[in-house]
Order: C-alpha cells, then sequence, then structure tokens
C-alpha cells in the first residue's frame, strides 16, 4: 500500500474518533463478552498494557474483580482519554497516544508486561507494513512469560454490518489503492461517518503471527447477536 494512501487511511479513522468519541463510549457500556473472556486469562497480580483503551471500561472492570496490578492504557482519542479518566480508578495510568506512530512504545518502555490486550485496535491498521510496525513493537515490550490478548472485528459474519460496506470511490479511491479484505464502513449514530476496517481471517491472522515471533496458544469467537462478531486470539513470544 502506498504511503499516501495509508495517511488517507488513518486521516480517516483519526477524524472519525475525534468526531465521535462520545457517541461511540455511548454504545460500548458493557464489555463485550469476549473481552470478558480475555480479562479471566490475566493473572491477579499481572501489569498489564491496554493498547487502544478505549473509555476505560476494561480498568473498570479489572478493579472490580481485584486484580491487583498495574494498569497503563493508550488510545490516540483525546475524548477517549478524557471519558477513562472520570473512572479514577487505582494504579491506573492513561496516555494519550498514536499506536500507529514510531514513538508511543517510548512512552511504556523500561518495563515488561505480563499482559499486553489490544481490541479491536489491529483491525483500524492500514497496511501489512504498519501492522508489522505495531507488532514488533508489542513483541519489544514482552517476555517469554508474557501473553498479548487482541480481538478483531469480524463484520461480515452480520449481513446487517455487511450492508454497511460502502464504495471506495466515495473517498477519492480505487479497489486497486487499497489491500485485500480492506473495507471502508460508514456509521450512523449522531451523525454520518466513515471508518477504514480490515477484516481478518483466522489463517492470515497465524500466518501473521508467525512471520512477527509469536505463536498462537488460543482462539476463540465472541459478541454480537451471534457470538461471531469478534474473533480473540492470545498470542506468546517465542524466543529469542
Amino acid at each position: 500500500m502506498q504511503p499516501e494512501t495509508v495517511h488517507q487511511l488513518l486521516e480517516i479513522n483519526h477524524l472519525f474518533y475525534q468526531r465521535f468519541a462520545g457517541q461511540f463510549s455511548a454504545t460500548r457500556q458493557r464489555l463485550n463478552p469476549g473481552v470478558v473472556r480475555s480479562a479471566a486469562m490475566i493473572p491477579a497480580n499481572a501489569d498489564v498494557l491496554d493498547l487502544g483503551c478505549g473509555n476505560g471500561l476494561l480498568a473498570a472492570h479489572l478493579v472490580e474483580v481485584g486484580h491487583q496490578g498495574t494498569y497503563t492504557g493508550l488510545d490516540a482519542s483525546e475524548g477517549f482519554i478524557e471519558i477513562a479518566s472520570r473512572m479514577q480508578q487505582p494504579r491506573t495510568r492513561l496516555i494519550q497516544a498514536d499506536l500507529t506512530g514510531p514513538d508511543w512504545v517510548d512512552l511504556v518502555s523500561g518495563q515488561s508486561y505480563e499482559t499486553i490486550v489490544s481490541f479491536a485496535v489491529m483491525h483500524h491498521l492500514p497496511g501489512l507494513a504498519l501492522r508489522k510496525q505495531f507488532l514488533q513493537q508489542v513483541r519489544s515490550l514482552m517476555t517469554p512469560r508474557s501473553q498479548f490478548i487482541h480481538s478483531n472485528w469480524q463484520f461480515l459474519e452480520s449481513s446487517r454490518l455487511a450492508e454497511r460496506v460502502i464504495p471506495w470511490q466515495q473517498v477519492g479511491l480505487q479497489d486497486s489503492q487499497v489491500e485485500e479484505n480492506d473495507y471502508l464502513m460508514d456509521w450512523r449514530r449522531g451523525g454520518v461517518g466513515l471508518r477504514y476496517v480490515h477484516h481478518f481471517s483466522s489463517e492470515e491472522l497465524h500466518h501473521l503471527a508467525s512471520q512477527m515471533g509469536f505463536e498462537v496458544e488460543d482462539e476463540f469467537r465472541s459478541d454480537g447477536e451471534n457470538g461471531r462478531l469478534g474473533l480473540y486470539q492470545v498470542w506468546r513470544r517465542v524466543s529469542p
């Protein structure tokens, strides 16, 4: 994918979450079942890094279930960080940071995390090169004992959501300029918005894990009206 296309897609998502942070948060007042299941995999004293923390619901949930480790949440959206900060959870640090850039890892380095989570984030990273950069950064913060739990939206499993895919021509792009399984989705709450989303398959994620020095330890599907709108995987870092 050409750099100018990557920039355009990132800008589409940046503008969406800048404009609709409040409306989006209003639709996310409970954790998805898959996130709750993932949270149960986090050791009680683990230091947790949440990449794409959104409105802070996971931090609140961990406190509720008696988690004693630290929690660090990063999100690019100033609106989400503001919403999350209102909860004022103990042992919690919130940082506004662009996960698509090279520098966010410096804000949380100097510490290894027993659990790193990233729910509904990777599918917003346009281009294989950017996804590999992100995963390399994640891996640098892990030890062989760490786990990386992530989810990706499976919107094509829903005919209702699939109808919200719109042509690339609406933003001045051609199909040939984006990668296979890249989509443009519309948003209809509190105004009209657009989001770039990549639709991962299990096979694609397994291949990506192998390429980047991870092994897939677990996989499950959850969420939505059919229990299949989220594809969750647990990765471990492969030595060295």
